[in-house]
């Protein structure tokens, strides 16, 4: 799985002497090919882009300083992933795990107003995939999910109910391919203890999971299924349509919308929640992007005195077939930023 201390790792080695002699861009050479997935590695421990950034750039300090413990035939990769998964734990014992709405309370009656927002470190934030460059496929023959399901938000908020070092167990093992020893080895633990570990994380997460990925879902409908949903929402919520924008959704969808913890299930309660539009030309426009592996669309609102589109919201959506199962209408703006979207569009 990683790679092994001869062919390929020549140039690494070589690397790693300049490193460790303190050359600063040698270092950087070495990790910059493992970087993206590092962090990919963090936001799925740690449910939060904000918190998987901080934690890897104190991996990243962390293995500058210990160049030195990096035996001179061992292999870089195992030793990155100790490193990082170890800051994430750090990260996970001094705050509380992150959710999303339906895990924080029950849902509301339709009509419910959303309340006060609430601290957004309580959240699962949206993962910007495209931008951050996870490939797809899975990392290793040993891996059971591919990269970009792994990222999917019911498999990072089932993540985040798991016990801190089963999470960490799972990921290594089932997204990252890591053998059982090399797991042993991050977490300072047994090859038996590792495996007791990952039989009791795997419940837990398949007891959460929907039956069908987004990832399989989206192969299902192809790129032109996907590009006439997306007109539809659009061209329905652009439009102010209610009835095309319940058209769209499925009996039992849900809507919710962090920091609010206020949430809906249901087709007639979403009808009537803070999701719909209020009027037939609700000053609104959508630009298509991609979170978590699935479909999002950044959420802007005319400002009439500025003349312009200002960013109010990210919608993620999962679908279930051609119906839209869960719209998360993610209300922190700064979120856009990190996904390449304009800070403003013109009228």
């Amino acid at each position: 799985m990683g790679p092994t201390a001869t062919g390929a790792t020549v140039q690494e080695r070589e690397l790693l002497g300049a490193a460790r002699e303190g050359d600063e861009h040698a270092f950087r050479r070495l990790i910059e090919r493992h970087q993206g997935q590092l962090h990919a590695h963090c936001y799925r421990m740690l449910g939060s882009t904000h918190d998987a950034e901080d934690a890897l750039q104190d991996a990243l300090l962390r293995a500058w300083r210990g160049l030195s413990g990096l035996e001179k035939q061992a292999s870089l990769r195992p030793w990155l992933y100790r490193i990082a998964t170890n800051a994430c734990l750090d990260v996970i014992a001094g705050r509380h795990k992150r959710v999303l709405p339906i895990d924080y309370g029950p849902s509301a009656e339709a009509g419910h107003l959303p309340g006060h927002a609430l601290p957004e470190a309580l959240w699962v934030e949206p993962y910007p995939d495209e931008k951050l460059g996870v490939g797809d496929g899975r990392a290793a023959p040993e891996a059971h999910f591919e990269q970009r399901e792994a990222l999917e938000l019911a498999f990072i908020a089932a993540l985040q109910h798991l016990p801190p070092r089963q999470r960490a167990v799972l990921i290594l093992r089932e997204v990252l391919g890591f053998s059982a020893r090399e797991v042993g080895d991050v977490l300072d633990t047994t090859v038996t203890s590792v495996n007791s570990a990952l039989q009791r994380a795997r419940q837990a997460v398949d007891e959460r999971l929907p039956e069908q990925s987004q990832q399989a879902t989206l192969r299902s409908l192809g790129d032109e299924g996907i590009r006439d949903l997306v007109e539809r929402f659009t061209d329905a919520f652009e439009g102010g349509d209610v009835e095309a924008i319940v058209a769209l959704l499925a009996e039992d969808v849900t809507f919710s919308m962090p920091p609010y913890p206020t949430w809906h299930r249901g087709r007639d309660a979403v009808a009537d929640s803070w999701l719909m539009p209020e009027r037939r030309d609700p000053g609104l426009r959508y630009v298509p992007t991609r979170a978590n592996g699935q479909l999002a669309l950044g959420t802007y609102s005319l400002d009439p005195e500025r003349g312009v589109y200002l960013p109010i919201a990210l919608d993620v959506l999962t679908l279930r077939g051609t119906s839209i199962s869960e719209v998360f209408a993610f209300r922190t703006t700064g979120l856009l930023r990190r996904f390449g979207l304009p800070a403003e569009l013109p009228d």
